[in-house]
C-alpha cells in the first residue's frame, strides 16, 4: 500500500471527500429556513418542523447506509452509490429554488406546489445520501489502516473531524453571501439556485475525488445480511432463555450465551462487542440535544445582544461560525499539545474518559450561557403582560400638553415622547389636555390587552390617533423595526435603501419592517413637498434588536422634517460574551465527538464497523428529538432557568456515563478474531481444537 508521512496515501482522497461533502450539506443546510420562510412562504413553525425533521432524518437513515455496506455493496460501493443520489438531491434542490419554473407575481412563485415537491424530493434524497455515507466514510477511512498503525488512525480521526469543520466554516460564509445576490431569468430575487447550486457543484466534485482515489482502497467486502443475523441471533438468544426459565438449566455467563444451540460462538462474541458499545451509547444522546442548541437556542440568544465588535458587526446566526473557527483551532492543539502533556503527566486518558470530560465541559458551557443570559434580561425591555397596556405618548403639537393616566398628570413638550406607561387593562383610561386643562380630550378607542399603544397626538390637539404597536418581545433575529408616521400631509411615499417601505395618507401611520443593523437612506415623494426642500435623509446607526419611529412633519417652510422616537432600545450586551460558552462547548465537541468516532470504530468487529458508526450517529437523531420535545413541552417563564434544567441533566447523565464506562472492559476484535481464525485452521488441519475460549479482555476502563 502506498503511503506518504507514514499516512495510506488513499485517506488523503478520502479526507478531501468529507472535506466537499461537508461543504455541500452545510452551505445547503444554512439556507434552509430563509428559503422556507422566504421562498416557499411557510411560516416560522413549519419552517422549524420541517427544518429539524429533515436534520433527525439525516442521522437516521445512517442505519440503512450500514446495512447496505456490511451486507450487500461494501464500503467502497456503497459511497459512490448514495452520493450519486445525493449529488441529485442537491440538483434538485437547487432547480427547485428556481422562480421563473412556473412565472412570478410581486415577486413569489405562482405555482408553490411545483417548488414545495421539488423541494420535498430533493431533501429526501440529500438526506438518504448524507445519512446512507455517514457511518461509511469514517469507517472505510479506518479501514486503510494496517495492524500496528493505531496511533496513525487516531490522527486520522482528527483530521478526518477537522476536515468537516473546516468545510463547514467555509460553507456557512461563503453560501449566505451568494444568497444575498439577486438573480433571475425573468424577475430577480435572491439567488437561492447559486447558493444551492454551488453546494451541490461540490458534492460532485466530492464524488469524483473519491472515485479517482479507487486504486488506492483498501476494500473489505461485505459478508451477507450481517444485520439480520444479529437481530434473528438475538432474537433466539431472548427466546431460549425463557424457554429454560427452569432451575434445571444453569445460568450461562452471558444472556446471549443462550444462542449457543444455534449460532457459532464467533457471531456470538461480535454481537457481544457491538451490544457492550451500543449500551454505552444510551446516555449519550443528552450530549447532542445542547449541543445542535448553538444553532436554535444560542442564536435566539445573540437576537438580544449587540453584535458591534470594533469596526466589524456580526449577524446573530454568524456566531455559529465561532464553533467551527474554534474546532479548526482547538483539534490541532488538542491532539499535538494537550493530549502529549496529559500522557507525560502519567495519566491513563482513555477513549471513554475524554468523552466524560467533554460531556462535563457542555454542561459547563450552559451554565455560562444562563450567566449570559441573566446580564441580558437586565437590559431587556419590560413588556405589559396579559392583563397589562402600555401607552406612549407623541406630541406632534406645537405646545406642551398634559397626558391624563389613571395615576396621575404627566407633561409633555412639543415635539417630544412620554415613554410607555403601564397600567391595569380594566383600569386604564386617557385624557388629552392642554397645559392648563382648559381643553380635555378623552381617549375613547379601545386598548388591547397584553399590547404596547402608540397615541400620536396632532395639531389642534383635540385630534389623535390610537395606534397598536404589534411589538410583545425584541424584534427576532437582531433585526431592527422602524415605522413611520404622517404629520405632515397630503399622501406620502416613503422609500428606504432604495426600495418602497409604503404608501401613508396623512395623520396614518405604516407597519412595523425590519432590518438589519447599518445607516439606512430614507426618501420622501409626495406632490405636496415644495421644489427645492430636502427629501433624502438618513437613519440613525441601527443596532441589533432595537425599534424607531419616525414622525414626518413639517418644518417653517413647509418642508419635510423627521423626527426619529425610539421604542425599544437596541441591544447592549455584546455577542462577545457568548465566546466562552461556544469555547467550553467546542471543547467537549473535541474531546467527545472526536473520541467517539474512533471509539466506536476501534471497538467494532470488523464486519459490523459500519453499523456501530451508525448507531452513534443515532445519538445525534435522538439528541435533536429530545430538544424538540423539550422545546415544544418546555415552559420556563427564563430563559436562563432552562439553560441551568439543560446543564443539570447533563451532568447527571455525566455522572451515569462515567459509572457504566468504569465497568466497561477495552477489547481489541482484531485480537479476538484472530483467535477464532487460528482455531478454524487447527480444526481444518484435524487437530480437534476444542471452540474457541472467551477472549482476554485488556483492563483499561475509565
Amino acid at each position: 500500500m502506498q503511503s506518504c508521512l507514514g499516512y495510506p496515501l488513499s485517506i488523503f482522497f478520502i479526507v478531501i471527500n468529507e472535506f466537499c461533502e461537508r461543504f455541500s450539506y452545510y452551505g445547503m443546510r444554512a439556507l434552509l429556513i430563509l428559503y422556507f420562510r422566504n421562498f416557499l412562504l411557510w411560516d416560522d413553525n413549519l419552517s422549524t418542523a420541517i427544518y429539524h425533521t429533515f436534520v433527525a432524518l439525516c442521522y437516521l437513515t445512517p442505519i440503512l447506509g450500514a446495512l447496505i455496506a456490511d451486507s450487500w455493496l461494501g464500503k467502497f460501493m456503497t459511497i459512490v452509490s448514495l452520493s450519486i443520489v445525493y449529488t441529485i438531491g442537491q440538483a434538485v434542490t437547487a432547480v427547485s429554488s428556481i422562480i421563473d419554473l412556473t412565472g412570478t407575481t410581486n415577486n413569489q412563485p405562482n405555482n408553490l406546489n411545483v417548488h414545495v415537491a421539488l423541494s420535498m424530493i430533493g431533501l429526501i434524497l440529500i438526506a438518504l445520501g448524507t445519512g446512507g455515507i455517514k457511518p461509511c466514510v469514517s469507517a472505510f477511512g479506518g479501514d486503510q489502516f494496517e495492524e500496528g498503525q493505531e496511533k496513525q488512525r487516531n490522527r486520522f480521526f482528527s483530521i478526518f473531524y477537522l476536515a468537516i469543520n473546516a468545510g463547514s466554516l467555509l460553507s456557512t460564509i461563503i453560501t449566505p453571501m451568494l444568497r444575498v445576490q439577486m438573480c433571475g431569468i425573468h424577475t430577480e430575487q435572491a439567488c437561492y439556485p447559486l447558493a444551492f447550486g454551488v453546494p451541490a457543484a461540490l458534492m460532485a466534485v466530492s464524488l469524483i475525488v473519491f472515485v479517482v482515489g479507487s486504486p488506492l482502497y483498501k476494500k473489505t467486502q461485505p459478508q451477507g445480511n450481517i444485520m439480520g443475523k444479529v437481530v434473528k441471533c438475538i432474537g433466539f438468544a431472548i427466546k431460549n432463555r425463557f424457554r429454560h426459565r427452569s432451575k434445571q438449566h444453569p445460568k450461562r455467563e452471558h444472556w446471549l450465551d443462550w444462542a449457543s444451540e444455534k449460532y457459532d460462538e464467533r457471531l456470538i462474541c461480535q454481537i457481544k462487542m457491538v451490544t457492550r458499545v451500543m449500551f454505552l451509547y444510551i446516555p449519550l444522546p443528552m450530549f447532542w440535544a445542547l449541543f445542535d442548541q448553538q444553532g436554535s437556542r444560542w442564536t435566539l440568544q445573540a437576537t438580544t445582544m449587540s453584535g458591534t465588535m470594533g469596526a466589524i458587526q456580526i449577524q446573530p446566526d454568524q456566531m455559529q461560525t465561532v464553533n467551527a473557527i474554534l474546532i479548526v483551532i482547538m483539534v490541532p492543539i488538542m491532539d499535538a499539545v494537550v493530549y502529549p502533556l496529559i500522557a507525560k503527566c502519567g495519566i491513563n486518558f482513555t477513549s471513554l474518559r475524554k468523552m466524560t470530560v467533554g460531556m462535563f465541559l457542555a454542561a459547563m458551557a450552559f451554565v455560562a450561557a444562563a450567566i449570559v443570559q441573566v446580564q441580558i434580561d437586565k437590559t431587556l425591555p419590560d413588556f405589559p403582560s396579559a392583563n397589562q397596556v402600555q401607552v406612549k405618548v407623541l406630541n406632534t403639537h406645537s405646545e406642551s400638553l398634559n397626558i391624563i393616566f389613571p395615576t396621575g398628570s404627566k407633561e409633555i413638550g412639543p415635539f417630544r415622547e412620554l415613554d410607555y406607561q403601564t397600567s391595569d387593562a380594566d383600569k386604564m383610561t386617557l385624557s388629552i389636555a392642554s397645559t392648563n386643562n382648559t381643553i380635555l380630550t378623552p381617549v375613547t378607542q379601545e386598548f388591547e390587552k397584553g399590547q404596547r399603544h402608540t397615541l400620536v397626538v396632532w395639531s389642534p390637539p383635540n385630534t389623535y390617533l390610537l395606534i397598536k404597536d404589534g411589538l410583545t418581545q425584541k424584534p427576532e433575529k437582531g433585526e431592527n423595526g422602524i415605522r413611520f408616521i404622517n404629520a405632515y400631509g397630503g399622501d406620502l411615499t416613503v422609500v428606504m435603501d432604495s426600495k418602497t417601505f409604503a404608501n401613508i395618507i396623512y395623520r396614518n401611520s405604516s407597519e412595523y419592517q425590519f432590518f438589519p443593523s447599518g445607516v439606512k437612506d430614507i426618501t420622501l415623494n409626495s406632490t405636496e413637498i415644495p421644489a427645492g426642500c430636502k427629501i433624502d435623509f438618513k437613519s440613525l446607526d441601527l443596532g441589533f434588536g432595537s425599534a424607531y419611529t419616525y414622525v414626518i412633519s413639517k418644518d417653517a417652510n413647509d418642508c419635510p422634517n423627521l423626527t426619529e422616537f425610539r421604542d425599544i432600545a437596541p441591544n447592549s450586551v455584546n455577542m462577545a460574551l457568548q465566546i466562552p460558552q461556544y469555547f467550553l462547548l467546542t471543547c467537549g465537541e473535541v474531546v467527545f465527538s472526536v473520541t467517539g468516532l474512533e471509539f466506536s470504530y476501534s471497538q467494532a468487529p470488523s464486519n459490523m464497523k459500519s453499523v456501530l458508526q451508525a448507531g452513534w450517529l443515532l445519538t445525534v437523531a435522538v439528541g435533536n428529538i429530545i430538544v424538540l420535545i423539550v422545546a415544544g413541552a418546555g415552559q420556563f417563564s427564563e430563559q436562563w432557568a432552562e439553560y441551568v434544567l439543560f446543564a443539570g441533566l447533563l451532568l447527571v447523565v455525566c455522572v451515569i456515563f462515567a459509572i457504566m464506562a468504569r465497568f466497561y472492559t477495552y477489547i481489541n476484535p482484531a485480537e479476538i478474531e484472530a483467535q477464532f481464525d487460528e482455531d478454524e485452521k487447527k480444526k481444518d488441519l484435524g487437530a480437534g481444537a476444542a471452540s474457541p475460549t472467551a477472549p482476554t479482555l485488556t483492563q483499561t476502563s475509565l
